[in-house]
């Protein structure tokens, strides 16, 4: 099935793409944090070493992990017969610990915290819905070359496109207003306002970003 291949590139290339503008904003968000506050300059290094190490080792090399865990899982079922429920939910549940080890959010904070359960619960949320839209985009036959052409064949409408985006956007936000509400469950000592800061304010940019290139896509 050379289109499920074909399909396979194109989807993996425009999420890394997707993950480089986010960790971009992140680092612009955050120097404008760390440049606003008086009393920064003493947590400055902290932070900023921080979120080096995190956009380094664990951001980009676990969120194309991710990327790549979401789409074998989707290909796998293509190619191995359909993807009934149970065959659907098994791979889920094989492939979940991985993702969730690969996570980087969940990986910035605290198992014992007593809402870290919570988080890991929308990560599979997370998961199940990438995985489900992965198996859509990937079985597109129709000849595309490009993610805009291969948005248009798979969603038809920019309506059904914003839908299945907004879809995988809220369960993202679901996480992050769990940092928001208690950022104790942050493993960073100091600076948790900072970082929470960032996530927020990065994530909402992206948002705005994803949802601004519908119009291009569907014009």
């Amino acid at each position: 099935m050379e289109h499920v291949e074909r399909n396979y590139n194109i989807v993996r290339d425009r999420m890394i793409h997707q993950m480089n503008v986010s960790l971009g904003y992140g680092e612009e968000i955050l120097d404008s944090e760390l440049n606003a506050g008086v009393l920064h300059f003493v947590i400055k290094p902290i932070v900023t070493a921080f979120y080096k190490y995190w956009t380094d080792k664990d951001a980009k090399v676990g969120t194309k992990e991710q990327i790549r865990l979401s789409l074998d899982s989707a290909r796998s079922l293509i190619l191995n017969g359909g993807y009934s429920e149970e065959k659907f939910n098994e791979i889920i549940n094989m492939k979940f610990k991985a993702y969730l080890e690969n996570d980087q959010t969940t990986s910035q904070c605290k198992k014992t915290h007593k809402n870290y359960s919570r988080l890991e619960a929308v990560s599979k949320q997370l998961f199940t819905s990438q995985v489900a839209e992965s198996i859509i985009l990937l079985d597109i036959k129709e000849d595309v070359n490009t993610y805009n052409e291969l948005s248009r064949a798979t969603y038809k409408t920019k309506e059904n496109a914003y839908e299945a985006l907004i879809k995988q956007l809220d369960l993202n936000e679901s996480g992050i207003k769990i940092v928001e509400e208690d950022d104790s469950i942050l493993k960073i000592a100091v600076g948790k306002n900072i970082i929470t800061s960032t996530l927020r304010k990065g994530f909402d940019l992206t948002k705005q970003k994803l949802i601004e290139e519908l119009d291009e896509i569907f014009l």
